[in-house]
């Protein structure tokens, strides 16, 4: 089956022919299949965001190609335009981007410049809303008197409105306090299950890109250095904190028991499955 994207040798450099040329991604061959929770995580700088500024066309690659559904995205000044409704990307504090006067119109921007129908549109903008929980009371207020939380929930969901194949967010919850992350995580989860889109998030928050995602893609100094499940990325711990990432709170606790002579698993990653094998580590010894 045909990834809903997919990335051969994209390389990027900035500053191209000065004393500052940079190159911030290079030769990153992807793929990613529809309805796949992909976790993005690295170090700052390590070429993230410039990465996903390629899959909609945001950014143009110094060489390689982006694939939407097996068409390169820049074939064509249409192409790279339509590609813009298809990967919906959602960038760092996306409330700086709220300019409507109101927050129905802010969500409805997105379907509008689509040639929607007025009635499209409406159903449109009170779904996502429902998605991200945005209740209708509010659709008359201005962007400017919402709390930082709601204001990046109605900036989520002019994204969403657009119906996009892939749902790109970096860093959603920066920011954020921890009641409202946790909120914020479960609407996106909640998206994901309900549409089947295709969900690329970008976060340092290992805690809970171990518990959401389908897949994690590692980057270091603009390449992709691992990538695979949740599980096989968290057996690496020491790796991934040479490259000076951190690692999920039950992942460092589980190291620290197996350097204490605590025989468990390498690839534990969430709280839950710590506790289990604790337990069971607990019943063997009371037995023994």
């Amino acid at each position: 089956m045909t990834p809903i994207l997919k990335t051969e040798a994209l390389t990027h450099r900035y500053s191209v022919g000065t004393p500052f040329e940079n190159t911030a991604i290079d030769s990153i061959e992807l793929e990613i299949p529809r309805g796949q929770f992909v976790g993005l995580i690295g170090h700052t700088g390590s070429g993230k965001s410039t990465f996903i500024q390629h899959l909609n066309g945001l950014l143009k690659p110094t060489a390689g190609t982006v694939y939407y559904e097996g068409k390169d995205i820049f074939a064509s000044k249409v192409a790279t335009r339509d590609v813009r409704f298809k990967v919906g990307l959602v960038f760092q504090y996306p409330e700086y981007q709220l300019f409507e006067e109101t927050v129905y119109a802010d969500i409805a921007f997105g379907p509008k410049n689509q040639k929607l129908s007025a009635a499209e549109v409406d159903e449109r903008v009170r779904e996502a809303a429902a998605f991200v929980g945005i209740s209708d009371d509010m659709f008359e207020k201005s962007p400017l008197e919402l709390s930082g939380g709601q204001k990046r929930r109605v900036a989520i969901a002019g994204v969403i409105a657009m119906r996009p194949g892939v749902l790109v967010l970096d860093e959603p919850t920066a920011g954020l306090d921890p009641e409202a992350r946790e909120s914020l995580f479960k609407n996106i989860e909640d998206y994901r299950n309900s549409t089947g889109s295709t969900v690329v998030l970008v976060t340092h928050s290992m805690d809970d890109v171990a518990r959401i995602a389908d897949r994690l893609v590692v980057m270091d100094h603009g390449r992709v250095v691992m990538d695979g499940t949740p599980e096989q990325v968290f057996s690496r711990p020491e790796e991934l904190t040479a490259m000076g990432l951190t690692v999920p709170v039950a992942t460092q606790i589980a190291m620290e028991l197996r350097k204490r002579g605590v025989d468990i698993p390498d690839a534990i990653y969430t709280t839950s499955y710590l506790s289990k094998v604790l337990l069971k580590w607990k019943e063997v010894h009371d037995h023994a």
